[in-house]
């Protein structure tokens, strides 16, 4: 099962923003104007479609945040591949309006993330069968980053870096601007810490092959060919780990993963993923 990592201010501010954006000026007028005070009701949270569920700690946060007092009992655990029919994975009990109200951004967060969490696990499978590790990208929603990748690791894959300040990734621009992979990697290098890792992007072997006599973490093959990825491994004889990104998909996974390269990038995991249908049936009490 994959850990939940939330920063608690992080996880109530994310949260709180939702509901805010959903509630408005005036609140849940719907849910004021129809559910009489005091009417108490239970409502399960259940999938619709087969999946892997991710998202119950912040779906709990949306619906505490809203009542306290809500009872909130989850029935599944984050990671775990369920099937659909109306598979139940969480069970919440309390006032009426305030479980309507909380309704639709509890939803919005469990289809989402689940959905990210349900297209990675695939990816995943694909490259089961080699030593390749598929990561995620800064391709995120903004003000969904940390949540979208926790999905991520729920479905089996590993975060890159969460934003500008984590490593040193030396792209294109950086290289055109400081005139070249030497001057490039040598600037970086003075400038960073003993922690920070240093990764650069090449678009050509000739740029590889600097960058292994410079000395790297990482390289980034940017939108290579899979035979142009292949010759890179051999060159490099394991001197430097190759990342692979550009326009990877899930049908193209695979056998980019049996080039021999080490992490397999796709912002498609988190900008494209389509949700996981996940519903909420409610039982007046």
């Amino acid at each position: 099962m994959a850990m939940t990592f939330f920063n608690p201010v992080y996880l109530d501010k994310a949260v709180r923003a939702a509901l805010d954006e959903d509630l408005g000026r005036a609140g849940d007028v719907t849910t004021l104007a129809t559910i009489p005070a005091g009417r108490m009701a239970t409502a399960v949270m259940a999938l619709r479609k087969p999946g892997v569920v991710c998202g119950l700690p912040v779906v709990e946060a949306v619906f505490r945040t809203i009542d306290p007092s809500l009872k909130f009992e989850a029935l599944a655990e984050d990671s775990a591949d369920m099937p659909g029919n109306r598979t139940p994975v969480a069970r919440i009990s309390g006032d009426a309006r305030a479980i309507l109200t909380a309704e639709r951004v509890a939803l919005n967060y469990m289809c989402r993330l689940s959905g990210i969490a349900t297209m990675t696990a695939k990816y995943v499978a694909l490259v089961a069968h080699t030593n390749a590790k598929i990561c995620c990208t800064r391709k995120t929603t903004p003000g969904l980053r940390a949540l979208e990748k926790y999905a991520v690791r729920c479905g089996g894959a590993m975060n890159h870096r969460f934003g500008l300040d984590d490593a040193i990734l030396i792209k294109d621009n950086h290289i055109a601007v400081c005139g070249g992979v030497k001057q490039a990697l040598r600037a970086a290098k003075a400038a960073a810490g003993h922690l920070v890792k240093i990764e650069i992007e090449v678009d050509t072997l000739d740029q590889l092959r600097e960058v292994i006599a410079e000395g790297a973490d990482f390289c980034l093959l940017d939108n290579m060919t899979v035979d142009t990825m292949r010759e890179a491994v051999k060159i490099s004889a394991g001197r430097v780990k190759f990342e692979a990104s550009g326009g990877i998909n899930i049908e193209t996974v695979k056998t980019i993963a049996e080039t021999g390269v080490d992490l397999i990038s796709s912002g498609s995991l988190t900008h494209s993923a389509p949700i996981l249908d996940v519903g909420l049936d409610i039982e007046i009490g």
